[in-house]
């Protein structure tokens, strides 16, 4: 019975290059996935266009496929990946470069756009679903409007006998549904194999995560080696069931227990996942541990794909100025909190009136709170910190001034004192009838 062997390399694009590597030289791969697309890195790189037309694809992109390029062509592994972001012609421009570099000739590089919505949505008709405000009220603050496309054009990209595709914003589990759709041959309405691609794309989507990252927690669930992490590998029947595995030797842990982790990773509703392709049933889904660290899953399902695509909207939102300084010793927390209070009455005094503003003591009450975060004994340390939502680039700055004036001006025994400024981008949501988004493949063969 045939089966299709995907890896994924990245789970987001920061991610390490180690486990790619040991996963085309060593995974005995048909595709290797690379999943570094969130919501906020799109409109950031739409920002970055902006000012340089010729970016706005991942900023790793070309090492990423610097390192693996080379051994995926000669092994017939193919690529799959959202690294284009919004610019993903331009990326598949600079992964034809690195072709000719490294002599590969004949390699078809496709790129996927149309998810670029803008001249769409940014009228009176379309609302932010959060606020229910008109796009069009965002005027010049607007800075993108990316379609969650699904896996249809991929596959026609596959079928164009593409060696690599990339794309801009597309569901994260089509990098996994459109191969398994070309390979298998399934029709674009067989809900449950789709439903079934989808849940392994799903898994495979965090790469690191399903193999013990973001899992460990020492004395409660132990994962060996993660300085060695491996990377998830797929192995899926026809069917939509799957085998997931990963390199032999590598570290990391794949069990039942991370497997279930990742299936309710954001999401919302089992029953219900919305995607583009399908609404997807997690709600049957079983694991069955067959070795170490393989384990079996079955019992997907899915029904009919929604009439409508999500869109990510960004909007440039002001800017976020921030302060931190440290206190040591006997009443460290005391002096923190004083610390604290000079600065919230400093900018009742100079007229400083932030959108928003959050005073945290790190490793007291910065994640939790105060109502949660309560225990019986002092720090000897902590560290304050003072970010503001400004609306002007100057009025944030003088969030962090005011926090570093706490060296001379404050309680005793403050240092390592830090401030930053940064450009807010913020992400709100609407849909667009499919019909609507017209995904184009733009070809380059070496």
């Amino acid at each position: 019975m045939k089966t299709v062997r995907l890896g994924c390399g990245a789970g987001y694009a920061g991610d390490r290059l180690e486990p790619a590597i040991e996963l085309a030289e060593r995974g005995d791969l048909d595709y290797l996935i690379f999943e570094c697309l969130a919501e906020r890195t799109i409109a950031l790189a739409q920002h970055e266009k902006l000012k340089h037309p010729e970016l706005g694809f991942d900023p790793l992109l070309e090492r990423r496929i610097r390192s693996v390029l080379k051994t995926c062509w000669e092994r017939g592994v193919r690529i799959v990946s959202n690294m284009g972001a919004a610019n993903p012609v331009e990326g598949a421009r600079r992964i034809a470069g690195i072709a000719r570099e490294l002599g590969l000739n004949g390699l078809r590089i496709a790129a996927i756009t149309g998810d670029d919505v803008l001249h769409i949505v940014n009228n009176d008709q379309y609302r932010l679903v959060e606020t229910q405000r008109p796009i069009s009220e965002l005027n010049g603050s607007l800075v993108s409007a990316n379609a969650y496309l699904g896996a249809g054009p991929l596959v026609a990209a596959l079928r164009q006998d593409a060696h690599v595709v990339i794309t801009g914003r597309v569901s994260d589990p089509a990098l996994v549904l459109a191969p398994l759709i070309y390979e298998f041959d399934w029709p674009m309405d067989d809900w449950v194999r789709l439903g079934r691609g989808v849940l392994v794309g799903h898994l495979l989507e965090c790469a690191g995560q399903i193999t013990g990252g973001y899992f460990a927690d020492p004395g409660m669930k132990e994962v060996p080696d993660l300085a060695r992490l491996g990377f998830p590998i797929a192995e899926v029947k026809a069917d939509g069931n799957a085998v997931l595995s990963k390199v032999d030797g590598s570290g990391g842990l794949l069990s039942v227990a991370t497997c279930k982790e990742q299936l309710v990773y954001e999401v919302h509703d089992p029953s219900g996942y919305l995607t583009p392709d399908v609404v997807a049933d997690f709600s049957a889904v079983k694991f069955n541990l067959l070795s170490e660290d393989r384990v079996e899953v079955t019992g997907g399902g899915g029904r009919e794909r929604p009439r409508q695509l999500k869109v990510s909207v960004g909007f440039l939102d002001g800017y976020i100025g921030e302060g931190q300084i440290s206190y040591a010793g006997l009443n460290a927390r005391k002096r923190a909190e004083l610390a604290a209070s000079v600065v919230g009455s400093r900018l009742e005094l100079i007229d400083l009136k932030p959108r928003e503003i959050r005073f945290d003591l790190i490793g007291v009450s910065a994640l939790h709170g105060d109502s949660l975060s309560q225990h019986t004994a002092d720090p000897y340390e902590v560290r304050l910190r003072v970010a503001a939502k400004m609306h002007t680039l100057d009025e944030a700055c003088q969030i962090g001034n005011e926090v570093e004036c706490l060296l001379t001006c404050g309680p005793y025994g403050g240092g390592g004192a830090v401030k930053s400024v940064r450009q807010l981008v913020t992400m709100k949501s609407t849909y667009v009838a499919q019909e609507l988004i017209c995904p184009d493949i733009h070809l380059i063969e070496v």
